[in-house]
């Protein structure tokens, strides 16, 4: 991408200790290698668990995945945290729903993480995509795409698997990671 900007991505989710911390850190790492400074990804919730650090077991499955834990503290979905973003990426519906309300501008830039990495599969050989400014090129392509390619909204949630057993923070990787991953996947095919 090379630009003086870094891309801004916000997550976002309820307690900002499980979900959205996850997906921060995964993406940051990756973009990161593939990408030094192109990328700024953070996070929030909007019933955050202030100052928590990330959820010991998420920790777990970051550092499992290559991502870093280290000095995480959650917060609480703001405004002025909204301020500037270039793509906001909500764990569930409800979620985007949320962050819309307070910030109206952001309907074109705010997705789930499942609904944007489904709807970027489908704008796949396009070669207007490639090049410095791909990340801001595609944000109309996906607002379009959702109209195209509707689905089942119900694919669009990640499970919240704060406090529940074993297998809820199994389903939450197993509909989180693959989101990330074609994230990942996609911007290192269109360097």
């Amino acid at each position: 991408m090379t630009t003086d900007t870094p891309f801004r991505i916000l997550a976002v989710c309820t307690g900002n200790i499980c979900r959205s911390p996850m997906v921060e850190r995964l993406l940051q790492s990756a973009f990161a290698r593939i990408a030094p400074g192109e990328f700024e990804v953070s996070s929030a919730g909007t019933g955050a668990l202030v100052d928590y650090p990330m959820d010991a077991q998420v920790a777990g499955f970051v550092h499992v995945f290559d991502g870093d834990s280290e000095n995480f503290r959650a917060r609480q979905l703001e405004e002025r945290i909204l301020e500037g973003k270039d793509l906001v990426l909500t764990l569930t519906r409800e979620h985007r729903g949320r962050v819309i309300e307070m910030a109206p501008s952001l309907l074109r830039k705010t997705f789930t993480l499942r609904e944007f990495a489904r709807l970027i599969t489908t704008l796949d050989g396009d070669p207007s995509l490639d090049g410095p400014h791909r990340w801001r090129a595609i944000l109309p392509k996906v607002v379009r795409a959702r109209t195209v390619h509707p689905s089942d909204p119900s694919h669009d949630d990640v499970v919240d698997p704060y406090r529940r057993a074993d297998d809820v923070y199994q389903q939450m990787v197993r509909e989180l990671v693959p989101a990330v991953k074609t994230l990942v996947d996609w911007e290192y095919s269109h360097r």
